[in-house]
């Protein structure tokens, strides 16, 4: 249809099809979507109106916030992708799994596994116009369809308050550095110190919480975006110098030669397990966050491409986040792939102790927690961004109504996480401290099965078809249709559960990861 639309003169298309409307029903006999005068552009036509089940999208939707163009859109995707896991969590695992061959089985997984969930999440987001419990319920009402949408959307709600008591770990930190009192970050004992006090970790993560809500409540394009444009070349360019300075310390280039030389020998089950984790993990999947800005997209921007962007900008991070760190820890240590610790230890303990042994280690410290606190927020901003668009969308609320209560429920939640190495201490659960409950939570349990949500949706209700014709409406082709196509009909649902298992088993100390 599109081509004889094509063939005709601009006037003549619209006649054509001003009294025409195309229903989609799913299984139910339920009208999803409905098209209505369609618009010309030149070279493509894309409806004027949007609606799910209940009607026509009101005027609200219809000025519904934006990116900018390509840019904004890759730059702010980037920017939640890579956050403090890519920095202190990829590394690690790298050094603990084969270096090389580990970097390598990410590469591979990144472009077939994570580039579909990338693309799935987004045309879902561009294709509603919704945040993740909109996008699901324009495809019906089912129990299913419900619960996908919510999980979607309330992990981000709980994923940025103990996110940013991490963020003012790493304030605590840059300003120690900056302030010419790095030495004391390298003293045995200082960071169980500093988040046991109770009231200095507080005020740090209540910075942080500040600092982002009002990037939030500035909107979309003059608050996340413009943040995200700004943050991530700074990000791209510290990483760069201190890749180089680690590079050249004595003895680094070992390091090197481990971190990015494939070695067969260094393969397990285990190096695909954990490089199918963290780049599921990295790549922000499951979080809503791809779905939200899958709608704020423009209807002329090449998903597929932006996608290409993103991967790419994600994995060259993660490899500049190991050469920074797995040759200094060589260094460092004398070749000793074991003093790569994972999580906080790693950034607040070793690295420090690292920085302390070598020449300009205040200004390399002052770079790398600056580089760090970057990512820090970007991806903050994109989870509350996230949370906010859901309360926007779902109950109506102005952005500041929305931003206010999202503050709301990061103070609460996040005072919990600060407080619960110091005078919440005695609390737990299930064992956990509050921190590690909510990232356990979010991380190992409901970002797997929101993942399982999404890839069911678009492989059984939305179709690889629909999929396909939205990609198209940016760019020519679908040119990794087929990749796309297995992938998300069925290697996504088992790869998920097999992420869903490890790290379920990794955090009750059934396997190490």
């Amino acid at each position: 249809m599109r081509e004889g639309l094509l063939r005709r003169k601009p006037g003549e298309a619209l006649s054509h099809l001003q009294n025409k409307y195309i229903n989609i029903f799913d299984k139910d006999r339920k009208m999803i979507e409905f098209f209505h005068e369609p618009c010309y552009t030149g070279t493509t036509f894309r409806p004027n109106h949007r609606i799910g089940e209940e009607g026509f999208m009101d005027k609200k939707h219809s000025k519904r916030s934006a990116f900018s163009g390509k840019i904004g859109f890759v730059l702010s995707a980037a920017g939640a992708s890579v956050g403090l896991g890519n920095i202190w969590r990829f590394p690690y695992l790298a050094a603990k799994y084969g270096g090389g061959i580990f970097l390598l089985v990410y590469i591979v997984l990144a472009v077939t596994f994570g580039y579909t969930m990338i693309v799935a999440e987004t045309a879902l987001g561009r294709m509603t116009k919704k945040s993740p419990v909109g996008a699901f319920g324009a495809f019906g009402k089912s129990g299913r369809l419900k619960f996908g949408g919510w999980i979607n959307a309330v992990i981000p709600i709980l994923i940025v308050p103990y996110y940013s008591v991490i963020g003012g770990w790493v304030i605590r930190y840059l300003s120690a550095y900056v302030s010419g009192h790095g030495s004391e970050l390298a003293q045995d004992g200082y960071f169980s110190g500093f988040i046991s006090s109770g009231l200095s970790a507080e005020v740090c993560f209540l910075i942080f919480t500040i600092f982002t809500l009002v990037i939030i409540f500035a909107g979309v394009r003059n608050g996340v975006e413009r943040v995200s444009k700004l943050m991530m070349p700074v990000l791209v360019v510290l990483s760069v110098i201190i890749a180089v300075y680690s590079v050249t310390r004595p003895g680094a280039l070992a390091g090197v030669k481990y971190f990015l030389v494939p070695n067969v020998a260094n393969f397990s089950w285990m190096t695909v397990v954990t490089a199918m984790g963290q780049m599921f993990y990295s790549l922000s999947i499951a979080m809503g966050i791809l779905v939200t800005f899958g709608s704020y997209m423009k209807e002329d921007v090449s998903i597929e491409e932006s996608t290409e962007n993103v991967e790419v900008f994600d994995t060259a991070i993660a490899i500049m986040a190991g050469l920074m760190i797995i040759p200094a820890v060589f260094s460092f240590s004398g070749g000793d792939p074991d003093t790569l610790q994972a999580g906080p230890s790693l950034m607040f303990i070793t690295i420090p102790k690292v920085f302390e042994s070598m020449g300009f280690g205040h200004v390399v410290g002052v770079l790398f927690f600056l580089l760090v606190l970057f990512a820090a927020v970007t991806s903050s901003i994109a989870l509350t961004e996230s949370a906010v668009s859901t309360f926007e969308d779902e109950l109506g609320w102005s952005r500041q109504k929305a931003t206010g209560c999202i503050g709301v429920i990061m103070v609460a939640l996040g005072s919990l996480s600060a407080l619960g190495y110091g005078p919440l201490a005695g609390v737990t659960v299930f064992g956990m401290q509050f921190l590690d409950f909510f990232d356990f939570l979010t991380n190992s349990v409901m970002m797997p099965i929101a993942a399982l949500m999404t890839s069911l949706l678009v492989a059984r209700v939305v179709g690889v078809k629909k999929i396909e014709e939205e990609i198209i409406h940016g760019e020519s082709a679908f040119r990794r249709k087929k990749i796309f196509a297995v992938m998300i009909k069925y290697l996504c649902p088992i790869f998920v559960l097999i992420i869903l298992i490890s790290s379920v088993a990794n955090a009750f100390g059934w396997i190490s990861m």
